[in-house]
């Protein structure tokens, strides 16, 4: 049984130093003449003697409040008194078990019971609601009283904890331990009467608020209303950890023991002998890894190098070969020119050599085990390391708690801050002396799901870099939101409105669990004055941005937006239309695709229609990229003209084309040679995948699938103006009629 450790670190459990005395006085309970101090409460003085009143919102190490009332005694006054609160005095005669007393406690328990999901989560996993063990002891099948008519709901937003305030009774005994046992504040009332619940914060869903997940509010409630989240179906390898050893480390320092002690199937120790690999790219995994002890190195061992086809001299309709070449021979317009490549870690990686060193006191997996993205680099013991292996819920407490947040910040600022401002491209002039200076203001901020970091209309007040997860850029137009972009680790955003002096043009959400690295205004705007060149070529980026951008609206603004949003249309800017009148399902498209790309197709001649036009499954480099969701290295990008295009340094994971709604994206298997991880420096052949997706057969004329149309009725057509043109045609066509 787990024993609560109050703040001072000594076991509640251990007596407390005496006292000094108080004077006795008696009373009778039950008609037992008992002795007690002077101000013990009634309900004390029961317990002392053996004697059993039941309650529901008191326990030993909480204030009374007296807010149930199921411990209501009779003393032989004009109402009955709740025991837990009133004061025993000298005299006193005490009744606990008449049957008027026993009736009273028994239509309270009705009624609590009449609102309660008999059986409750507490229950169905434990057997311990005391709430319904107290209603079986008095005998309560089947209330006598209607249910509530309004549902009061479920919070599923914590990890750690599941909130279900059905089941919740208003004891008031979480927000006590929240308050007068833990310090944290977080838990209150709200709303009055019928409407009455617990609050987390402002009345924010408990994941959002302030609360660290000390699971005190749930060891101190007596119904399934706070109740542990289970761990289902994982079963980690690895040694299981002491919650006391735990403690003795530093980032595990105010972490609660009674958490701890209810995951411990959620973090173990983990031993790897040197040369083991502790994880590999492209995986999808739950758990993130913190060195203890040892060094690993992080690294790609997928080819760096893009898909690119050949043959398209001999002609149209030539059979196009798919081969893997490096950036420096294949130039690709806008093509990222980072040096860095974004990894889940502590460190990126050099571009020309994509190899780091991790070691002890460093975190990685993050974006894994808090977003269950794929592993994005391979990770292998280079001397025997030991590791905690911690998955989701211990993962989200730690980036709550202080000391590890500061251990984190520092070993950011240490390692990680230089390459990371130097691998975006605009910034790669940046002096070491200069990234030191900024240490101390810069900040790590996390943001949860569907948090807005920025809102399009506020002042700005900082250049943002993104650190872990992914950040939607939306634009609020006419018509409804329009997603500009999805940024991953390593990109930017809030310089616009800092370089033009002006309020922010559009609003940032995190999309996932978001870590972002913020450098104040001040210090952006010292930043441009030490570096006229950055400050020049954020200029240009954002001019390009706005162009855009304008270009963009307009072509929206011109349409119907209700056409397009029906079918999904609007989100494209390149479709495949094939006018069925003029169609005979020849599949000459599909076949030319499939010739041109090694037999792969990026064409199936299926979709969504729209008058008399299908549009075919095929690459829509579409306004609202979820493909580039997700992606662990953020390899998949778009250029300035919205096309989405693939970077050289894809691990193959599969992430994007498992994303794209309309299964426009391909896995292409490629022969290469890897390092063989059982034999250093020798090399074996191995199978690697690379995504893939219609590049509009850049190498021709005009696309395959067009020119081998016999009938004229497939053609790539840009969405807005196609369907502009197609809708003044029908408006006139019917003023005609």
């Amino acid at each position: 049984m787990l024993q609560r450790i109050s703040e001072d670190g000594m076991n509640s459990d251990m007596p407390a130093p005496k006292a000094a005395e108080q004077p006795q006085i008696q009373l009778t309970i039950d008609g037992t003449v008992v002795s007690v101090p002077m101000g013990t409460t009634i309900f004390d003085a029961a317990r002392i003697n053996g004697i059993g009143i039941p309650t529901l919102c008191h326990q030993q190490n909480e204030n009374p409040v007296g807010v149930c009332r199921v411990c209501v005694v009779d003393l032989g006054q004009r109402v009955y008194a709740a025991s837990c609160i009133r004061q025993a005095e000298a005299g006193m005669q005490v009744k606990t078990t008449t049957e008027p007393v026993q009736a009273v406690r028994r239509t309270l328990l009705e009624l609590l019971m009449a609102d309660h999901p008999a059986p409750c989560a507490r229950q169905q996993h434990s057997g311990d609601c005391e709430l319904e063990q107290l209603a079986a002891h008095a005998g309560i099948e089947h209330p006598r009283f209607p249910k509530r008519s309004t549902p009061r709901g479920h919070d599923d937003s914590s990890i750690a904890i599941a909130v279900d305030h059905e089941a919740c009774i208003l004891c008031d005994r979480c927000i006590r331990g929240c308050d007068a046992i833990r310090h944290n504040w977080v838990l209150a009332r709200r709303g009055k009467g019928y409407q009455a619940g617990v609050a987390f914060d402002n009345n924010l869903p408990m994941g959002d608020s302030s609360c660290v997940s000390c699971g005190e509010c749930m060891v101190s409630c007596p119904t399934g209303a706070l109740t542990n989240r289970k761990i289902v179906g994982t079963q980690l390898p690895g040694d299981a950890v002491d919650p006391e050893f735990l403690q003795t480390l530093p980032f595990f320092k105010n972490v609660s023991g009674t958490f701890l002690g209810l995951n411990r199937n959620a973090i173990v120790e983990r031993h790897f002998s040197a040369g083991e690999i502790i994880c590999r790219e492209g995986e999808f995994g739950s758990t993130a890894f913190y060195i203890l002890e040892g060094t690993a190195e992080v690294y790609l061992s997928s080819p760096i190098a893009h898909v690119t086809t050949e043959g398209g001299s001999r002609g149209f309709l030539s059979k196009l070969t798919s081969l893997l070449t490096p950036r420096k021979q294949d130039q690709r317009a806008e093509e990222s020119s980072r040096s860095f490549i974004p990894i889940d870690a502590s460190v990126d990686l050099p571009y020309e050599k994509p190899v780091a060193q991790l070691g002890p006191g460093e975190l990685f997996g993050e974006m894994t085990c808090m977003s269950y993205y794929p592993r994005s680099a391979t990770v292998r013991a280079t001397t025997d390391c030991t590791m905690l292996e911690m998955l989701r819920n211990v993962l989200d407490i730690l980036q709550r708690n202080k000391s590890f947040r500061e251990q984190l910040d520092r070993t950011y600022k240490r390692r990680a801050l230089e390459s990371h401002l130097r691998s975006v491209p605009v910034l790669a002039s940046l002096t070491p002396e200069f990234i030191k200076g900024l240490g101390d203001s810069v900040e790590l901020i996390r943001y949860m799901p569907g948090q807005v970091i920025c809102s399009q209309g506020d002042t700005a007040d900082g250049f943002y870099l993104v650190r872990l997860g992914f950040v939607k850029v939306s634009e609020l137009r006419r018509g409804g939101e329009i997603v500009l972009a999805y940024l991953a680790r390593g990109s930017y955003f809030g310089e616009m409105a800092l370089l033009t002096g002006t309020t922010r043009t559009a609003t940032c959400t995190a999309l996932d669990h978001v870590e972002v690295v913020r450098i104040p205004g001040e210090e952006f705007q010292l930043m441009l004055d030490r570096f006229p060149d950055i400050r020049q070529k954020l200029e240009k980026a954002a001019a390009e941005h706005v162009a855009a951008n304008r270009q963009r609206i307009m072509q929206f603004e011109n349409v119907p937006v209700d056409q397009f949003l029906s079918q999904g249309l609007m989100e494209a800017q390149s479709l495949l239309i094939l006018d069925l009148d003029r169609c005979t399902r020849c599949d000459q498209c599909v076949r030319a695709c499939a010739d041109a790309h090694d037999g792969i197709t990026r064409l199936i001649r299926e979709g969504v229609r729209f008058d008399k036009y299908l549009v075919a499954t095929s690459c829509r480099q579409c306004r609202d990229p979820l493909c580039m969701v997700g992606c662990p290295v953020g390899s998949i990008r778009r250029r300035n003209s919205l096309e989405v295009i693939i970077e050289d340094w894809c691990i193959g994971c599969g992430q994007c084309a498992n994303n794209c709604p309309y299964g426009n994206i391909n896995m292409q298997p490629f022969s290469v040679e890897v390092a063989d991880p059982s034999s250093p420096g020798r090399q074996i052949a191995a199978v690697k995948l690379k995504a893939t997706s219609c590049d509009l057969c850049h190498d021709h004329a005009e696309p395959s699938c067009v020119y081998a149309c016999p009938h004229d009725a497939a053609h790539r057509v840009n969405p807005p103006e196609f369907f502009a043109g197609l809708l003044k045609q029908q408006t006139l066509a019917k003023k005609e009629q």
